[in-house]
């Protein structure tokens, strides 16, 4: 924690960082904004850091306003804006700016970053090894878990190697679709219609399409590989959409499950898609606690901290699965940094715990604040 001589310890400075080269920079930007309008000013120093579409940090002084996502408006880091340099090495825990013909100059020391991005070159594991090697704590998983938790091709080994149920699913790499396309597709074969096709390593639904027969699949697998060149093919399991957050699992504590909330997608959308998660104000219904069997609640819970600890996550997650007609729970996937606006599922479920939007960020901070550094 950064010190005032003057005053003694100083308020904790938390770099929320947000944005990035993934498809899904928008919805980073809303969460940011989330954050940042609900984080307790009287208790932290908050420094935001934006990241372009092209990689690039930058300091962010907009008002928070123009980060929210919603009907006519997608938000986007200002490529005009300052060039951040974040911490070289284990020495030194500051930001600096850069402006082209300027000196540099001291933006802040960070106690703790709170990376709210999401999809690839960010929530995959490659800004967490960044500040990995600077000795910096930061909210959420570490690397392995980030990035296992990000590639659905590794996710499903990992839950199905931990005996975890899920459901059927074929791979098609790029390899394999370059060289031999024919048997990628007779690969699916193997899987009942519908399907759903997937790019492996993307997410908020992006690239996403529900395919009924086979002639769909071309045009679908290349839709999906504008956003990832490995895709995935999931069966299509009939059930009601559940989910449940866990938070915590630093150290020696345990983790903790949330309220079970079910997700209810009224007309006009065939699944869980990009504009009914934040384009729609009307479509989607979330029932927490879900009006499911005390026993089933119960399982799904038990999933959710089971899938946590298979994973080695930190801080934040949410799982998901399917209650299926025959009374099945069956994990589809575990998300390392869900969506995080005050009206996303996991700052919900957490309300409907008795955690409020403001308590849970506090929550986050404080478990990053006490984390050690280095292997854990």
């Amino acid at each position: 924690m950064t010190t005032n001589p003057a005053s003694g310890p100083a308020k904790p400075r938390v770099a929320i960082v947000f944005g990035g080269r993934s498809s899904e920079h928008p919805v980073s930007c809303a969460t940011a904004a989330g954050v940042m309008g609900a984080i307790d000013r009287e208790v932290y120093d908050v420094v935001p850091v934006g990241i372009t579409t092209d990689g690039r940090w930058v300091e962010f002084t907009d008002p928070i306003e123009s980060l929210e996502l919603r009907p006519g408006h997608i938000p986007e880091v200002s490529a005009e804006a300052a060039t951040v340099i974040s911490p070289l090495s284990t020495r030194e825990q500051s930001l600096r700016v850069l402006r082209p013909g300027e000196p540099d100059r001291l933006l802040s020391e960070v106690d703790v970053v709170f990376p709210v991005l999401h999809g690839p070159y960010g929530e995959d594991g490659t800004l967490q090894g960044m500040l990995e090697l600077t000795d910096t704590r930061y909210v959420g998983s570490g690397v392995l878990a980030s990035a296992a938790g990000m590639d659905k091709h590794y996710m499903k080994l990992v839950l199905a190697g931990h005996g975890l149920p899920i459901g059927p699913y074929v791979v098609i790499t790029d390899r394999q679709w370059q060289v031999d396309q024919e048997g990628a597709l007779a690969s699916v074969e193997a899987l009942q219609f519908p399907v759903f096709v997937k790019p492996c390593r993307a997410g908020s639904s992006i690239g996403i399409t529900k395919v009924d027969s086979p002639g769909g699949l071309v045009a679908a697998i290349e839709a999906a590989r504008e956003h990832d060149l490995k895709v995935i093919v999931e069966q299509g399991i009939v059930g009601r959409e559940v989910e449940c957050g866990v938070l915590g699992g630093h150290g020696t504590d345990a983790p903790t499950p949330s309220e079970v909330a079910e997700i209810i997608v009224e007309s006009g959308h065939e699944f869980y898609d990009f504009e009914a998660k934040y384009l729609a104000d009307t479509e989607v219904t979330l029932s927490c606690p879900a009006d499911l069997p005390a026993e089933v609640r119960e399982e799904v819970r038990r999933l959710a901290v089971a899938s946590f600890e298979a994973f080695g996550c930190e801080g934040i997650a949410r799982v998901d699965c399917f209650y299926t007609e025959r009374g099945d729970v069956v994990v589809n996937e575990i998300n390392t940094m869900p969506g995080f606006t005050p009206h996303s599922m996991y700052p919900r479920m957490w309300a409907a715990s008795g955690v409020s939007y403001p308590q849970l960020i506090d929550e986050l901070i404080r478990l990053a604040l006490d984390r050690k550094v280095g292997l854990r």
